[in-house]
């Protein structure tokens, strides 16, 4: 089932990105809480006209992000976290862990942009996050899980 998302919905997509979800999640979920409603050649035309009004509204907001976007690809994210033989954690570094750990190099984000293929590290290494900072902008971030000094 395909569908135009009315507001950002996490894990999913931002406003007006055109999705394809299954039947139940559509109809049960999305479309009643409001979320999103059905991609039919009528909308997908009038989604169209209103990403092309805004383009140029939304060019200083990619320009930005793709300034952010250098900076971050500068910045070599190292992350400390205990960990036993054989390079395994004690626990694990999620998205979160990545985000204050961003913030306190002070870079703010909101969580929900932030995504590390896999869900979250649970071994030392040298692992990708990708940061969805607009629609058009996303940048792959490289962070390294080292051992931390006790």
């Amino acid at each position: 089932m395909e569908l135009i998302l009315k507001n950002d919905v996490p894990n999913l997509g931002f406003k007006d990105d055109l999705v394809s979800v299954k039947n139940g999640y559509g109809r049960n979920y999305l479309i009643p809480q409001g979320l999103a409603i059905l991609a039919t050649p009528s909308s997908k035309k009038v989604l169209a006209e209103n990403i092309k009004q805004r383009e140029f509204k939304e060019k200083k907001a990619v320009d930005e992000a793709n300034k952010l976007v250098k900076k971050l690809s500068k910045l070599d994210l190292k992350i400390g976290a205990k960990s036993g033989t054989g390079g395994k954690l004690f626990g694990s570094i999620s998205s979160s862990d990545l985000n204050s750990e961003l913030s306190n190099l002070g870079y703010d984000f909101d969580k929900k942009i932030i995504k590390i293929m896999g869900g979250s590290v649970k071994r030392l290494g040298t692992y990708v996050a990708t940061l969805r900072l607009h629609r058009n902008v996303i940048h792959e971030l490289s962070f390294e899980v080292i051992k931390a000094v006790d």
